[in-house]
């Protein structure tokens, strides 16, 4: 009696889909163990911010993660994914600030305390909808221990940290410097400053001598500028004290246009003689560089600008003004008073702010920083140890090190209201700053500092603040830390993935994670990266609403290899559902030839035909490869084998060549070709689950199973014993006869349905013992009416001619074959054997390949081209008899 199967005749993604989630959560099947003796294996989930909802990005990332810990998970390992979210200080408070200002309201409307509730109605309202999408791309994940990064347990860590590196004197305050976010009001760190090349101008503008001298003939100095808004804050003019052209005028003092105050000419190695005329303004307060120049001659720092970039009362009359009015107004007047000689067009990189686009300005500030050097030596050496973090693809461990061998000391304090406030009090009366991770007892007479940390402060403690850190007595802690892999993109190795290493390695002592598998940027189908402002960007929930979920992460997790962007495409969509489709009906053929009786258990190996042990042998092969390219990260190879397997091997033919049992009428070999293909096909959904977790599971609980569900399945394991490489050389043989007819009989439109005669001449035994005991199948995909395997075999004059490994087949059609296309058609197979003949010698002849090549591989180079070659010579050999005729 067949199986009944509740399986429609369509794979139909949201009907596979619906509820199967929640069943999943149900059962509770994505927590840990709880064995003990289980090697432990997690993954801490890269936290989205809850700026917006989850793009494609997002999707690969975490479809990456959920595969490594499903199939870690199947294989018997403790394992745990933790998620959680990021409060992402200043993106955050950005995106809230502009819903505000729709309602023509400010954060200074609301005060702070009313402000930060208002985010926190936003992080509310954004981590619903970032759950909903975890859910809907099938995210094995263990939301007991979900976490945010503004979690008091979370809060407590960075706390700690902060007032740890403070009493080491890593962490200090002082004014210098920094890049700052006029729009956001707050100090960035280096790496969220974007730069873009946009117009701009060299404006050159006279400089007088105070006192009357003249230099080279004239009264003044010239002096060139892409900031003229910055002159009222100018302090000297410095030249190189090599550069002979200006010894003489070193220590003169000119006046600053405009404002009339006098300023001296200084000496300083920082200045490029070979650079425009080898003179340049210093300004303090408004330039990194001017500002080390200012430390070393003890000058003064004029601030001119107030925080959201508008001039300041040291501008004099263009107090009040934007930056870019005061710009124009300040080049107007110099040109109106003769001071401005030249404009000169350029084409600059300009800083912008990472997360409001807006021109970024250096300005003097005072803020907290954290010392970067000791930190990055420790993590620099770390790499040279045992306990080094391996990147994968390695070459991103150049971008890692050459990052830490030249940074800068981080900034970390941000002139927001939401995040983590610093730990850092003032006295009232007395000046004095306290640090500490609780609050002064007499509260009343200190006062907070208002700034925020920076968010990757706190992001940097995920993996081990998330596990209960600092309690180093914590389980989840004591059991799954470090990390196993950190899955993410290469776009936040700088900000993310090196400050990971480097806290974790001052604090735990532990690096955060063992591999950190780097992966590239999701691209349009012309190259173009994904953005809302191209408006090429792809929502992957209205990608699961058309494909599925199963679907996307087939297409994701196949898209490239390691460390490389990927293209997006529909067609790429529509090719993930038909091959999906193709299981479906393939799993929907076997279900259905099934019976009460069949199990996913192998009959007796002596019971096994030829086409058994071929198709055992593949499957055990593809078990193999890809646990061993999912160890390695090679998701699309492992996709790819995956693939040619289910696709060709499977479908293709053995379903096909079960019908002979299945409609025959030996039961023994009907029921042995039943239990084949149910194991055959439970151990491929297995193998497939981690990608395909919704599909497989649908199908797997059709059949006989063990278990309540696929997730918590026995992963396949690879075995040797069953791998027969005789068995497939000889399904190998067999299955290129049948394409040989097959491509015979389409190339004159013989159909399948009409009988034809079939000879097949080969002296090789083996070769002829095959065919002889595979007859059915001949028969079956061949259809002869007249079927000769000998060696004796005579080609006929007007026949079809195939050279295959070890035999020649000809089909007599003569009525259908005109000679001289049967002769150009094998001109061309010899040009592709020719072809394979010069690739196969070359490779041979490659001393490199020869001597490091597994002495398997060598030889079986060899056999293929001895093969091609006498594949090549039997062509050219019927070309002959062809043309006699």
């Amino acid at each position: 009696m067949t199986k009944e199967i509740t399986m429609s005749t369509k794979y139909e993604p949201q009907q596979v889909e619906k509820g199967r989630y929640e069943k999943w959560l149900k059962q509770g099947v994505f927590k840990p163990n709880g064995d003990k003796k289980a090697k432990p294996y997690s993954v801490v989930i890269p936290p989205p911010n809850v700026t917006g909802k989850l793009h494609l990005g997002h999707a690969w990332d975490t479809t990456l993660q959920d595969m490594l810990i499903r199939q870690k998970r199947m294989q018997g390992f403790d394992t745990l994914w933790l998620p959680g979210m990021d409060h992402a200080g200043i993106a955050t408070q950005a995106k809230v600030e502009a819903r505000l200002a729709e309602q023509d309201i400010s954060r200074y409307d609301l005060g702070r305390e009313k402000f930060i509730e208002t985010v926190w109605e936003w992080k509310d309202e954004y981590a619903d909808i970032i759950h909903k999408q975890w859910k809907k791309l099938g995210l094995s994940l263990d939301y007991d221990r979900e976490r945010f990064t503004l979690d008091e347990g979370l809060s407590k860590a960075v706390r700690k940290v902060f007032v740890n590196l403070y009493n080491k004197g890593l962490i200090y305050r002082g004014e210098y410097i920094i890049n700052w976010d006029p729009k956001a009001r707050t100090a960035l760190s280096d790496i969220e400053v974007i730069h873009k090349d946009i117009k701009g101008a060299f404006y050159h503008v006279k400089y007088p001598f105070s006192d009357g001298t003249t230099f080279a003939g004239k009264d003044y100095i010239e002096i060139a500028t892409t900031r003229p808004e910055t002159m009222m804050g100018d302090v000297a003019v410095a030249v190189h004290p090599d550069d002979e052209r200006y010894k003489e005028i070193v220590g003169k003092t000119l006046t600053l246009p405009l404002q009339g105050r006098q300023i001296k000419i200084i000496a300083d190695e920082y200045v490029d003689p070979e650079f425009g005329t080898g003179m340049v303004k210093i300004t303090p307060a408004h330039d990194p560089n001017d500002f080390a120049v200012g430390n070393r001659h003890n000058l003064e720092r004029i601030n001119t600008m107030n925080d959201d970039a508008s001039m300041n009362a040291n501008a004099g009359k263009y107090e009040g003004m934007d930056r870019f009015e005061a710009r124009k107004a300040i080049v107007a007047d110099l040109d109106a008073a003769g001071y401005l000689l030249r404009v000169e067009p350029i084409t600059h990189s300009v800083g912008h702010s990472e997360r409001t686009g807006v021109q970024v300005e250096a300005r003097l500030s005072t803020q907290w920083f954290v010392k970067m050097r000791p930190l990055a030596k420790v993590a620099l050496e770390n790499q040279d140890s045992e306990q080094r973090v391996n990147f994968v693809p390695s070459r991103f461990e150049n971008t890692f090190t050459q990052w830490m061998e030249n940074v800068h000391d981080w900034v970390i304090s941000r002139q927001l209201w939401w995040g983590h406030q610093i730990p850092a009090w003032y006295h009232k009366n007395t000046g004095e700053i306290y640090v500490g991770e609780e609050a002064p007892k007499d509260l009343e007479n200190w006062v907070q500092d208002e700034d925020v940390l920076d968010t990757w402060f706190s992001s940097a403690l995920w993996p081990f603040s998330t596990m209960g850190w600092p309690d180093e007595n914590a389980a989840d802690y004591k059991r799954y830390f470090p990390t196993d892999t950190l899955v993410t993109g290469y776009d936040i190795i700088f900000f993310w993935v090196s400050r990971m290493i480097f806290q974790s390695l001052e604090f735990t002592k532990k690096r955060p994670f063992k591999h950190v598998l780097i992966h590239g940027l999701i691209r349009d189908e012309n190259g173009v990266k994904m953005s809302k402002s191209l408006g090429n960007g792809i929502d992957p929930m209205d990608v699961i609403d058309k494909y599925g979920s199963d679907a996307l992460r087939w297409f994701l997790s196949n898209g490239s290899a390691p460390g490389q962007d990927v293209r997006f495409s529909y067609t790429k969509m529509d090719a993930a559902w038909n091959f999906i489709n193709k299981i479906w009906n393939a799993s929907r053929f076997v279900i259905m030839n099934l019976d009460d009786e069949t199990t996913a258990q192998l009959p007796a190996k002596k019971q096994w035909k030829l086409s058994d042990k071929w198709i055992i042998s593949r499957l055990n092969e593809t078990i193999g490869d890809v646990t061993r390219l999912f160890d390695s990260f090679e998701f699309g190879e492992a996709g790819r084998a995956l693939y040619n397997f289910i696709w060709n091997d499977f479908c293709d033919w053995y379903i096909e060549m079960s019908k002979e049992d299945l409609n025959g009428t030996d039961e023994q070999s009907k029921k042995d070709t039943q239990n084949i293909l149910c194991y055959v096909l439970d151990q491929t959904l297995r193998l497939l689950h981690p990608i395909m977790p919704f599909v497989t599971e649908k199908i797997w609980l059709e059949m006989p199973h063990d278990g309540e569900s696929l997730v918590t399945a026995k992963y396949p394991e690879y075995n040797a014993a069953d791998v027969d490489e005789i068995a497939q050389g000889e399904m190998e043989n067999l299955i290129e006869l049948i394409k040989a007819v097959r491509n015979s009989r389409a190339e004159v439109n013989a159909p399948m349905s009409s009988a034809i005669e079939i000879l097949i001449k080969t002296s090789n035994e083996k070769t002829k013992s095959i065919f002889e005991a595979n007859v059915d199948y001949i028969e079956r995909f061949c259809h002869p009416k007249k079927l000769e395997i000998s060696a004796d075999v005579i080609a006929p004059d007007l026949a079809m001619t195939s050279i295959i490994t070890g035999a020649e087949v000809y089909l007599p059609l003569a009525d259908l074959i005109n000679i001289d296309e049967e002769i150009i058609r094998l001109q061309k197979e010899v040009k592709k054997l020719e072809g394979e003949v010069i690739r196969g010698e070359k490779k041979l002849g490659n001393e490199r390949f020869v001597a490091n090549a597994p002495m398997e591989v060598v030889a079986q180079e060899k056999e293929k081209l001895r093969g091609y070659q006498i594949k090549l010579e039997a062509t050219k050999e019927r070309i002959i008899a062809l043309k006699r005729n």
